[in-house]
């Protein structure tokens, strides 16, 4: 089953990093998605710009209206995705638990992506 792993952080938090930690946690990283490319596990994934340069498209009065920004007041942000084929949830959250930016005060949220006939929930 594939799962969407969504990394969520603080905005800024990376900068606020040394040089040397910095380089630790893309190490990780690049370690995490060799293992998961050689294992036949990874699906893809991408970082995501910063948060600041978000648009919200809501509808008002039936019409489509956009907002600029993140549209939730919260401390941490959608900062990326990764998607695995596991067979099992638990190896899913095995990975998440395993990524570097948890350590750092983000988290990461498991969601199981449904099939084309989405008949798996």
């Amino acid at each position: 089953m594939k799962y969407m792993l969504l990394i969520f952080n603080r905005p800024g938090f990376v900068e606020e990093l040394s040089q040397a930690e910095r380089d630790e946690l893309f190490g990780e990283v690049q370690t995490i998605m060799k293992e998961l490319t050689e294992s036949g596990e990874l699906v893809g994934g991408e970082a995501l710009a910063d948060p600041t340069r978000t648009r919200t498209v809501r509808a008002r009065d039936g019409l489509p209206a956009v907002t600029d920004g993140p549209f939730l007041e919260a401390k941490e942000h959608l900062a990326g995705y990764v998607t695995v084929d596991c067979e099992t949830p638990e190896r899913a959250v095995e990975i998440a638990s395993r990524w570097p930016d948890v350590r750092f005060g983000g988290y990461m949220e498991v969601r199981a992506v449904l099939g084309d006939g989405g008949t798996e929930m």
